[in-house]
């Protein structure tokens, strides 16, 4: 039952969509340009940097808050399995954020709101992803390659510290974390398929935080 909740109570979180209330706050429905997709890299593309520094603020702020949530709530009844419910938290807030169904269960790809599951989930996790996105990014300028590898390094990082007892989770719950941890690896692979098809093609459009000085803009929204 506290699984359910946790769903719950991250799918309500998730519902927020930064980018889409930003986008009518400005007078435009944000998917109805650029990639379609109500996230921080559309919205960067769309309306600028301003516009795609709030929507990552926003979206990696409502995981937090999930999680946050879960934890005041079975902080105490279920401190052995915190962690976990926490994870169930995050993956509902992904999923509210990537269909909400206010607006015909089109959302986002995730990886923003993945951000906040990070952040909440471990800090020393945190920095090895921050290296693996921007250092992916500066180099190659590909939003999605990032956030591809970003996934990677999560569910080699979720099997690595379950291994070794890092998690703090009971023994018999660790498998149930490897499962939750490979579905939303899954769920972003498939949200990012196109870009997977292009990235192997060498068609995939390249982000830049300024106009370079071909006028390129960022590819598919996170």
């Amino acid at each position: 039952m506290e699984r359910i909740v946790c769903l719950i109570i991250g799918y309500c979180c998730g519902l927020v969509q930064t980018s889409y209330i930003y986008g009518r706050m400005h007078g435009i429905d944000i998917r109805k340009y650029g990639s379609g997709n109500a996230g921080s890299t559309n919205a960067l593309r769309t309306l600028g940097l301003k516009a795609g520094l709030i929507t990552l603020l926003g979206d990696c702020l409502k995981c937090i808050i999930a999680v946050v949530i879960t934890r005041v709530i079975y902080g105490n009844s279920n401190q052995d399995i915190i962690r976990l419910l926490g994870l169930y938290a995050a993956a509902g807030t992904i999923l509210g954020h990537n269909f909400p169904f206010y607006l015909n269960f089109k959302g986002g790809k995730g990886i923003a709101a993945t951000a906040g599951l990070i952040i909440s989930f471990d800090w020393r996790l945190t920095l090895v992803e921050i290296v693996v996105f921007f250092g992916t990014f500066l180099v190659t300028h590909y939003v999605s390659l990032g956030s591809i590898l970003v996934y990677l390094v999560f569910v080699a990082a979720i099997i690595f510290m379950g291994q070794t007892g890092v998690l703090g989770v009971p023994q018999e719950y660790i498998p149930e974390m490897y499962v939750l941890a490979l579905l939303l690896a899954a769920l972003a692979f498939w949200q990012h398929r196109s870009n997977i098809v292009k990235l192997l093609k060498g068609t995939e459009r390249k982000t830049f935080l300024l106009k370079s000085k071909k006028g390129e803009a960022s590819s598919d929204a996170k």
